[in-house]
């Protein structure tokens, strides 16, 4: 049908899915592995799975309207893990709350790996009023890290993640050795920032979860693809 974008067409795919034709071509092949494309009872798809595949990564890519990512079990000795709350802006009043954006939000914990920048947990979606120190247990991410070493935000005190040094009350400004610790954290957790929220959820319940591990399989596929 003319008009309708198509995984046929390989020019297509970067644009409206956001990740290389090689990469694309990885998420099908892992989708039809578990079975997405298996012969079931009822209507069958009118469109073959690369195409419905290109529909959804460009629906979630572009939030038009409306598993995969496991938190591991074990991590090298020497990883170093960066934790971030991620805030969406969430429709469902039920799961969301107003956030310090001023919105009905989801708080989302996101670990990625320091060093190759991929994300390896997604906790579960907390309530956008959560702050980040309970939401780093509550939410699952904690215990999916375990002991690996996790560096954080100032937002974190008290949870055992490495933490930016604060001058004390009455201290005008902190030892050299700290500024530097300062500043290599600061350079290690910007890496972070590559991370793209969404602005906008429309989905209810686990919805806006189920969006967000697929959001973070699609960002690991573009840097490994």
């Amino acid at each position: 049908m003319a008009g309708v974008i198509t995984a046929s067409e390989p020019s297509w795919i970067a644009p409206f899915s956001g990740i290389s034709p090689r990469a694309f071509g990885k998420l099908v092949t892992v989708l039809r592995r578990e079975g997405a494309d298996a012969v079931r009872k009822g209507r069958p798809w009118s469109l073959p799975l690369e195409d419905r595949a290109l529909l959804v990564t460009a629906y979630w890519r572009t939030n038009l309207t409306m598993r995969p990512l496991q938190p591991r079990k074990r991590f090298a000795k020497d990883a170093v893990l960066i934790v971030d709350g991620t805030l969406v802006p969430t429709r469902d009043h039920t799961i969301a709350e107003r956030s310090k954006n001023y919105r009905y939000s989801t708080n989302h914990q996101v670990v990625i790996d320091a060093d190759t920048q991929l994300v390896v947990v997604v906790g579960r979606p907390l309530a956008g009023n959560r702050n980040d120190c309970k939401a780093w247990e509550e939410s699952g991410a904690k215990a999916a890290v375990g002991k690996t070493l996790t560096i954080a935000d100032g937002g974190y005190p008290g949870t055992g993640l490495v933490i930016p040094h604060r001058r004390k009350r009455g201290q005008s400004e902190l030892p050299a050795w700290k500024e530097e610790h300062n500043k290599s954290h600061k350079q290690v957790r910007a890496r972070m920032k590559t991370w793209k929220i969404l602005r906008d959820c429309r989905l209810k319940g686990d919805g806006v979860h189920h969006a967000m591990l697929g959001i973070a399989r699609m960002h690991n596929l573009a840097l490994v693809g």
